[in-house]
């Protein structure tokens, strides 16, 4: 794996940009067909486009006694961690920077965007925001440990904590023949983080939106707009840690990357409109009691098959 050169880091944004609307148009083309819409599959999918329109010639409004600066930096810390997390997704045999604790920094940047949305759900000082706020952070403290429970087990199985590293080590077999638990629970925790699909209750309608309830304008689409680069980062973070990264027949390497990461985001749209809101409390017991030990068991089971051969 080697680093591509500094450049990269201004292209990097427009590839995540441009994956981001195409996943957010095959979303809204499933979401018509469910609501039995009748319309011409364009103007469905360019249906986004159109409500970014709108969103940044709508004008900005603000509580009565928020604490802007908190709020603002919440809203713009979720996509900058997004994008923060995406330095060390490869795509082919390069990334922008393959550092040699790259899941360590991929978790890091999982939490500071867990953070940003606490406080965005903070700042406006208005009740609402704030249980969406907290809910989220209640929804971190069920998906996190399983999630840094999947990640750590990728990693013992390739010996290191670098990515291309993860890459290389999948030459062979690819992890999820031999890990299925931890790439799930992987998927499950990708969503969580996104508060997408199954797991949106930190935005839910029963709290007229939770912690984007307040936003508007240019602010909502920052904030929503984050969130879905949060989902693409997730999805394609799995790519090269389970998917054998850019390993693949025929094709060049940085399209198997760019095949697979969309195939696991198509997967995880057209899942997530088969579940309703999944209620906290449900979601924490599940977490704990179930994904918990499957992971740990998941990770020893690694660890003796590593220390045996």
């Amino acid at each position: 794996m080697t680093e591509t050169p500094l450049w990269s880091v201004l292209v990097l944004p427009v590839v995540l940009a441009v994956i981001t609307v195409g996943t957010i148009a095959f979303d809204a083309v499933l979401a018509a067909r469910a609501a039995g819409a009748v319309g011409a599959p364009s103007q469905v999918a360019t249906a986004p486009l159109r409500e970014v329109a709108r969103l940044l010639v709508t004008q900005r409004r603000t509580t009565v006694t928020a604490d802007g600066v908190l709020w603002r930096v919440g809203v713009l810390t979720v996509p900058v961690a997004a994008l923060l997390a995406a330095l060390v997704l490869p795509l082919g045999g390069a990334a922008v920077a393959d550092l040699d604790v790259g899941v360590v920094w991929f978790n890091a940047m999982e939490i500071l965007a867990w953070a940003a949305v606490w406080t965005a759900g903070w700042g406006p000082n208005a009740p609402l925001s704030l249980v969406g706020g907290y809910r989220f952070v209640a929804q971190g403290l069920a998906y996190e440990l399983p999630h840094m429970f999947a990640l750590i087990t990728a990693a013992t199985a390739a010996g290191t904590l670098r990515v291309g590293g993860i890459v290389e080590a999948q030459s062979g077999v690819w992890f999820v023949v031999w890990m299925p638990v931890a790439f799930v629970v992987y998927l499950l925790s990708a969503m969580a983080m996104a508060f997408w699909g199954p797991f949106d209750a930190p935005v839910g309608r029963d709290l007229a939106g939770g912690a984007a309830g307040e936003l508007s304008g240019v602010d909502r689409l920052v904030f929503l707009g984050g969130r879905w680069l949060l989902l693409v980062v997730a999805a394609a973070m799995a790519v090269p840690l389970f998917l054998g990264g850019s390993h693949g027949p025929v094709l060049p390497p940085w399209l198997w990357t760019l095949v697979k990461t969309a195939a696991v985001l198509a997967g995880l749209v057209w899942l997530a409109r088969r579940f309703p809101t999944v209620r906290m409390e449900r979601f924490a017991e599940f977490a704990w009691v179930v994904l918990v030990p499957l992971t740990v068991l998941q990770a020893l089971v690694v660890s003796v098959a590593v220390l045996a051969w």
